[in-house]
């Protein structure tokens, strides 16, 4: 079968791995002169397989007017004359239930579990390198009750098998002494000895290169799609600059742009783009940086080691589809590093970036087949989990163009789950 992939970030490259392995015919439309340059170049580089509950919980609502007031908030909103925002939060406000948190983290630990599997099998077989490191991920706590809280959901995840531990703050630094300088205000920590980091840029250049070489996926870089046509129930082609391309299915992993492309035809995606932030800083001295992923918990920042370099992210702002880095909200990134690891680096050299994570009001994605479009397969709305269920959403694309059954239950994942 011939398949056209509608972007090359790294959902749309986890596809074409599992259709090419498959045996099909595939090719990738990509706007941008490579892979990954835009949500999947400076992502927060954890693989958080274990972390997985969604960003709509029964705590959000108390918290915006913070996001609407403060200026320093881990999260901003800013509400905007745009009705797909205002549809966006209705709907993400109806999932802030206790039920609906639970559900969804039940589905995504299922899709992380079986990304797991499959980055392993990747490594192992592909021999992939992008700065991977196994070290486990610890998160740390501030405050005596967000540790109980921790405690309570770390029992929780047992169940449904998760490996975790609490630490004590004493604990906490013995594991990683790199926290010395927080370590005032240190309650304790949650450690998930399993979990994973790598740069996500890497990983998308080097699997696009293995693509091309290994299985004969062909590129068409700097190549915007302009609309897609439809006829018949099916969608016809893609229309880039240079005229239709067509194929004989198409998967949809085109990100925050995924929803303007599908509109015209009369499909409105549930997707809305979460702007984050991040820098990236040469490690300085090895001791003073981090060897284990660590999120702090009451700053909303993550922390990965990729090599000789650290990555620092946060920030989950809902401003519209505004890719320029706004001085305030990478400043606050800068300061809240400085203050954690001061000398790890010497902070000359900060690469900044932000980008946009499509997401669904539930935090669950969108994958299947579109309706009334019977061979788009749509594969979008991982949010900031992008990195983490890549390989998972790929696999599920490929089992159904290929009819097969799916991996793992797709309750909550399927496009009339999403009100398609």
């Amino acid at each position: 079968m011939q398949i056209l992939i509608l972007g090359a970030g790294v959902t749309g490259l986890c596809a074409a791995y599992a259709l090419a392995r498959d045996g099909h015919a595939v090719s990738i439309v990509e706007r941008n002169p490579e892979a990954a340059r835009e949500s999947s170049f400076a992502n927060g580089g954890q693989l958080s397989y274990s972390y997985v509950a969604p960003l709509a919980g029964p705590g959000v609502i108390p918290k915006i007017p913070g996001w609407l007031l403060k200026s320093d908030s881990p999260m901003r909103f800013r509400p905007r004359l745009d009705p797909a925002q205002w549809r966006w939060g209705l709907k993400f406000l109806a999932a802030c239930t206790p039920a609906m948190a639970d559900l969804t983290t039940r589905r995504l630990l299922r899709l992380s579990a079986l990304s797991r599997r499959l980055v392993h099998g990747l490594v192992e077989e592909e021999g992939l390198d992008f700065a991977y490191s196994r070290t486990g991920k610890l998160v740390v706590l501030s405050d005596q009750a967000s540790f109980d809280a921790a405690r309570a959901l770390m029992g929780y995840q047992a169940t449904l098998g998760c490996t975790q531990e609490a630490l004590d703050a004493a604990e906490v630094l013995r594991l990683e002494p790199a926290l010395a300088r927080i370590a005032p205000r240190l309650v304790g920590g949650i450690h998930t000895p399993d979990e994973e980091a790598g740069d996500c840029r890497a990983f998308c250049l080097g699997l696009s290169r293995i693509l091309t070489r290994r299985y004969g996926v062909t590129f068409h870089w700097g190549t915007p799609v302009r609309e897609l046509v439809a006829q018949g129930g099916r969608l016809r082609a893609a229309m880039v600059p240079a005229g239709a391309m067509e194929a004989d299915a198409f998967v949809l992993a085109a990100g925050a742009a995924a929803a303007g492309l599908l509109r015209p035809l009369g499909v409105s995606l549930p997707l809305y783009p979460l702007k984050g932030y991040s820098l990236t800083v040469p490690i300085a001295r090895d001791d003073a940086a981090p060897r284990i992923s660590v999120t702090d918990a009451a700053r909303k920042t993550v922390y990965a080691r990729l090599g000789d370099r650290m990555r620092v992210a946060g920030m989950a702002d809902l401003v519209g589809h505004d890719t320029s880095i706004w001085p305030d909200r990478l400043d606050l990134l800068v300061r809240e590093a400085r203050a954690a690891f001061p000398d790890c680096s010497d902070w000359s050299r900060i690469g900044p970036w932000t980008g946009l994570r499509p997401a669904t009001p539930t935090g669950a994605p969108i994958l299947g087949a579109c309706p009334g479009l019977a061979n788009l397969m749509l594969n979008v709305g991982q949010g900031a989990l992008g990195f983490t269920l890549a390989m998972a959403s790929g696999q599920v694309v490929a089992d159904a163009l290929a009819g097969r059954p799916a991996p793992i239950e797709m309750d909550g994942f399927q496009p009339a789950d999403h009100g398609l």
